[in-house]
């Protein structure tokens, strides 16, 4: 995914850098002619010197350099010469400039005629001279803008990535707010542009916590108006038991189903006090022991039933939570292993510290679950039965989820593995505290 800072920063500069190297070849190549204007120039009033001084004899008698080398001619013979000029001419005798080849150089020539004295000013300079001499010039010009680009570029950099804060921080709010806060989010003195999108943001908020509440309101509303015509149920189906034998397959079957719903029931409800705002205000220092020891007392009427062998075995394990929620998760992982677990069977809850992290591990010697589906028995209503049928084993595939949404509200993790019996599987729950 590309990063709209990245793709700004990069767009601008390459603009920027493109721009400025057109600016700076166009700028060479500019300077590079109006310097060489320049050193015309410089000749032809340098011509004009020499033939003003009226000298004749010896060339050596004139200071020059290495560079520049001249002759004067009247008519046909050579009055005046530097020392560096060969004896023939160095150019036609023709005005205006050209270039000629001498001494292993390019020259840049002159040829000057004087009407009053009658002379011709041949002069010549070195072209490698005048090239270096105006293009020190031109670079010395040139250079500020290219090392300015990197300076530019921080400071596009800096620029940008102070124009693109507010997006950052709506980002970062967004990126810390938790599962469970649907709370508008607030833009303080944001740019223009961010408002319209925290706007769809909040609506967005605000739609989905109402869909929640309307949800969440509906499943405790609903199972509260059940709970009493399947209490009433109940009653009669008590009564009918004293009139019926009790062996009758239709009143095994009516008890049953009664007895599952109430159980859906209970667990619907049980998921509504489960929520976010009903459990993390009421977090306390809580002994997992303890709390494991009473839910096996509560429970032991179903071990007993089926003549299963439990054991707790570890020490006591303290942690940060909601009393009601532990309670329910330790309820809802004993229950699952008492019911997937044979009759004879075994089970183990072990509670200690793992590099010093409370865990707490309930395994057994039931079915197993295979690893394909260790992800999907947390979802909602969704059950799974390895040799044995839906009807035959009570529940409504919500325990878990109810387990799964506990154990994140604990900032917990939990996760399946092979029971350390021949077979079953075993939770473990590991709290990051």
């Amino acid at each position: 995914m590309t990063s709209i800072r990245t793709f700004l920063i990069l767009s601008v500069v390459a603009v920027l850098v493109l721009f400025n190297f057109i600016a700076a070849i166009q700028g060479y190549s500019s300077g590079m002619e109006k310097a060489g204007l320049l050193f015309d120039e410089k000749m032809l009033n340098t011509a004009k010197l020499i033939a003003n001084l009226h000298v004749e004899g010896n060339a050596s008698n004139i200071e020059h350099t290495s560079t520049i080398a001249f002759q004067l001619w009247k008519g046909s013979k050579l009055i005046a010469a530097s020392s560096n000029a060969p004896k023939n001419p160095l150019t036609d005798f023709q005005p205006g400039y050209d270039y000629t080849n001498f001494d292993g150089y390019r020259w840049r020539s002159l040829g000057y005629y004087d009407r009053k004295r009658d002379v011709w000013i041949l002069l010549t300079e070195r072209d490698d001279t005048r090239f270096l001499l105006a293009e020190n010039v031109i670079l010395e010009s040139v250079y500020p803008i290219l090392l300015g680009i990197p300076i530019i570029c921080l400071a596009i950099w800096l620029i940008i990535g102070y124009g693109l804060r507010p997006l950052s921080q709506l980002a970062n709010e967004l990126r810390n707010k938790k599962t469970s806060d649907l709370t508008p989010i607030t833009t303080g003195d944001s740019a223009k542009e961010l408002e319209q999108v925290s706007s769809s943001i909040n609506s967005l908020l605000e739609r989905l916590n109402q869909t929640l509440e309307r949800e969440k309101l509906f499943t405790a509303d609903a199972a509260h108006e059940l709970r009493t015509p399947i209490s009433a149920l109940k009653i009669q189906l008590h009564n009918i038991k004293q009139e019926m034998p009790s062996n009758s397959d239709a009143l095994k079957q009516l008890n049953d189903g009664v007895n599952r719903m109430h159980h859906i029931i209970e667990q619907l409800l049980l998921l509504y006090r489960t929520t976010p705002e009903e459990l993390v205000r009421d977090f306390s220092k809580i002994d997992l022991y303890t709390l494991a020891q009473n839910n096996i007392a509560e429970q032991y009427s179903l071990f007993e039933e089926k003549q299963q062998n439990i054991e707790l075995d570890g020490v006591t394990t303290e942690v940060n939570g909601n009393i009601f929620g532990l309670t329910a998760l330790l309820q809802n992982l004993i229950n699952n292993a008492s019911k997937y677990t044979p009759i004879g069977g075994d089970i183990k809850i072990t509670l200690g510290k793992n590099k010093d992290k409370p865990f707490l591990r309930v395994e057994d010697t039931g079915s197993g679950i295979p690893a394909e589906a260790h992800n999907r028995v947390f979802e909602r209503f969704y059950r799974h039965n390895n040799q044995q049928t839906a009807s035959e084993i009570p529940g409504c595939g919500l325990g878990l989820t109810i387990v799964k949404h506990i154990v994140e509200l604990h900032n917990a993790s939990i996760k399946i593995e092979p029971s350390g019996f021949a077979s079953g599987c075993a939770f473990i729950v590991e709290f990051n505290q």
